[in-house]
């Protein structure tokens, strides 16, 4: 199963018959997708499930319906353990950013890592689960994938926030601070943070 994010709102991509009881299930071929999209940015859906047999059709079916952009970033972790995090947009998340044209997933993630806080000597440890999430962006609707990697570093010099891309404050946590991030996050990233 995929989850897809639009305003926190899931929509579930599954090869499970085991949701055919929901309010909101449907099989991928017998529904206009924008359509179904539209009524949950308009609040009149709050879940979506979208079957098909092969979760991987699925996917490719609804993307499709939509630009993509694809981004990527890192849950970091420093020396003590502590968590890496930004604030923007009045809620915490986790530092990434677009990757650019011809640039490599786990270098993006690293430099925009670098970039949004001022962390560096960054080294990947593994891949994480990508997560995915719908926007509007001038009356488009975007799907934005996101490439997560566990990063471990021994950086213990001053964090310097990316105040140009409205990141206002990078700060470290630990793990009875993290209930502060779980009461203003983002869906996405809440489950990022549960599976890891």
């Amino acid at each position: 199963m995929i989850t897809v994010f639009i305003n926190d709102k899931p929509i579930y991509l599954t090869d499970s018959l085991r949701f055919e009881t929901q309010v909101n299930f449907f099989k991928i071929d017998d529904v206009a997708v924008l359509e179904l999209v539209q009524k949950m940015d308009n609040k009149n859906i709050e879940t979506l499930y979208l079957y098909d047999e092969n979760v991987d059709f699925i996917f490719e079916k609804f993307i499709k319906n939509f630009e993509v952009i694809k981004a990527a970033g890192g849950i970091v972790k420093n020396n003590k353990d502590e968590v890496l995090f930004i604030y923007r947009n009045d809620k915490w998340d986790l530092p990434k950013g677009k990757i650019e044209k011809n640039e490599a997933i786990r270098e993006a993630a690293i430099r925009e890592v670098e970039e949004e806080t001022g962390v560096q000597d960054l080294q990947i440890e593994k891949p994480l689960e990508n997560t995915y999430h719908i926007y509007n962006y001038k009356n488009t609707k975007v799907f934005k994938i996101t490439y997560w990697f566990e990063m471990k570093t021994s950086f213990d010099g001053k964090l310097h926030p990316q105040l140009d891309e409205g990141i206002t404050k990078v700060e470290w946590l630990n793990n009875e601070q993290l209930p502060k991030v779980f009461e203003n996050t983002y869906a996405n990233i809440k489950l990022l943070l549960q599976t890891n």
